[in-house]
């Protein structure tokens, strides 16, 4: 009797223990699943994180690069600006020397014979600088001489106007009506440029009073120099 009460402890014992056991075992494999996909999202968290150094690595070396070619375009730009600079200078002082290099040219040379055209002789009319038929004609004339004395001559062409309107006007006005006489000996009769030298006088030197109609008409005309 006492043998199988014994018998019967036992077997209710191994019944109530059996479950706790399986129970241990399943919270372990769970355990040591969830531990799997922890380590395994630990890996590619540290992947990712690699990752994003290695780009912000690059990111970096990349900006210093643009800022480097930055720096390099804006120190070129300041070059190139500086170099502009100079040459506009150069030219400035070439112009100048030029000029002078003209006058003292001018200066030394001999007056052989003066040609005027005015309004007055039917050529130049008030307000224009179109060069006339009779201006061309008496040009013509001018170069023809030139031709039957070919020496070592210099053109000085002088624009001049009356007194009526702005003063700046007619300065401009002169030099656009020395030019004409500059362009048609040019373009015509292939005198070099270097040759000649235009200016304007404006109102500044009258041959004669501005309060008549004729006396303006005379005012207003080119001189040309013939020197040698």
């Amino acid at each position: 009797m006492r043998k199988s009460l014994f018998a019967a402890s036992m077997l209710a014992l191994s019944v109530a223990v059996a479950p706790a056991c399986a129970t241990k075992k399943f919270v372990r494999t769970e355990v040591g699943g969830v531990n799997t996909k922890v380590d395994t999202l630990s890996g590619t968290v540290e992947e990712t994180q690699e990752r994003t150094r290695r780009n912000e690595e690059r990111i970096g070396t990349v900006d210093q690069k643009a800022d480097a070619a930055g720096k390099a375009a804006q120190t070129a730009q300041a070059s190139a600006d500086t170099a502009i600079s100079m040459a506009k200078d150069v030219d400035t002082k070439v112009a100048a020397t030029n000029t002078r290099i003209e006058g003292i040219e001018a200066a030394s040379k001999r007056l052989l014979y003066t040609v005027t055209l005015s309004e007055d002789q039917g050529n130049f009319k008030f307000g224009k600088a179109d060069l006339p038929d009779t201006a061309k004609a008496r040009l013509d004339e001018v170069i023809n001489q030139l031709k039957a004395n070919p020496n070592n001559i210099y053109i000085e062409i002088e624009g001049h106007t009356d007194n009526v309107g702005n003063k700046r006007l007619n300065e401009e006005i002169g030099m656009e009506r020395a030019e004409s006489v500059k362009r048609y000996l040019y373009e015509q009769h292939q005198i070099p440029l270097h040759k000649m030298n235009v200016i304007s006088y404006g109102e500044e030197k009258p041959v004669a009073p501005n309060n008549t109609r004729q006396g303006r008409a005379q005012n207003r005309r080119v001189v040309i120099k013939v020197l040698s």
